[in-house]
């Protein structure tokens, strides 16, 4: 008995389901826009987003000018973001944000859009063109919406994006301290890599180690120069490594950039003969 109502529950089951799949086919195939545009909302409040989206494909520029038209293109828009398609999402919500500029939605379209740009940021040691994308449309909403519900959500990832930029952005300093070790011709790009790291990200969780791979180079630079160039360049390795007691006197680095500064002023002596 018990088994026979299982399986007259997984028929009706079947049954349901295939009702619902043939309707769905049915209404996807014939022409009547009203009749998609309710079963696409109808599917995009159950949460089925990829048949919602297939539906609203095919009239979303049927009803461009229509009453309807502004429902039909946020829910086309975010039925991408929901599937995570972000590529087909931001350019949606930016469609939306042009076309409907006074809408109640606009400012969670705004959103909405920056962090479709934002999930397509990859890691980072790729190229971060996606990445700058999101972080200007995140700072536009930032600025834009300071009072939104979305303003703290949009400065979090906002501050992820940077700290991702400045970790790629500082290995690269690293990686020309390393090569400049055993070719000189890296040491001015080191130098002014991490001149540049500085200026870009002084609030950076990395700006000591670019303080130290500045003063790294300097003293190297310095020190592998012609004498007629040698003091002028100890002495603005020794303002390197200044700044970086400044601002980090207990720094990690502090053991070895001691050992450096030696080293300087021992170069130094000779110019003081």
């Amino acid at each position: 008995m018990f088994l026979k109502m299982r399986q007259l529950l997984s028929l009706l089951v079947f049954v349901v389901i295939f009702s619902s799949c043939s309707e769905y086919q049915k209404v996807l195939k014939n022409e009547d826009s009203s009749a998609k545009y309710e079963m696409a909302e109808k599917l995009y409040n159950a949460g089925d987003f990829k048949k919602a989206n297939r539906l609203l494909e095919q009239i979303a520029p049927k009803y461009v000018g229509k009453p309807q038209g502004e429902r039909v293109m946020f829910f086309f828009a975010d039925s991408y973001f929901k599937i995570g398609d972000y590529n087909l999402a931001g350019y949606q919500f930016e469609r939306f944000i042009k076309s409907y500029p006074k809408s109640e939605k606009l400012q969670e379209a705004a959103f909405l859009g920056a962090q479709s740009y934002y999930e397509l940021s990859p890691k980072y040691s790729l190229d971060q063109t996606d990445t700058d994308k999101a972080l200007v449309k995140l700072q536009n909403f930032i600025n834009t919406y300071p009072d939104s519900e979305f303003f703290e959500r949009a400065n979090i990832m906002a501050k992820e994006l940077t700290t991702k930029k400045e970790k790629k952005a500082i290995e690269i300093v690293a990686q020309y301290n390393k090569i400049s070790a055993f070719d000189f011709s890296f040491l001015t790009p080191a130098i002014s890599g991490a001149e540049n790291f500085l200026s870009d990200f002084p609030g950076s969780i990395y700006r000591e180690d670019a303080l130290f791979y500045k003063f790294n180079a300097s003293t190297n630079f310095a020190i592998n120069s012609f004498d007629s160039k040698k003091a002028e360049r100890l002495q603005s390795a020794k303002v390197a490594y200044n700044n970086l007691k400044k601002y980090y006197p207990e720094s990690k680095y502090l053991k070895e950039a001691d050992d450096m500064l030696q080293t300087i002023n021992k170069e130094l002596e000779n110019f003081s003969k």
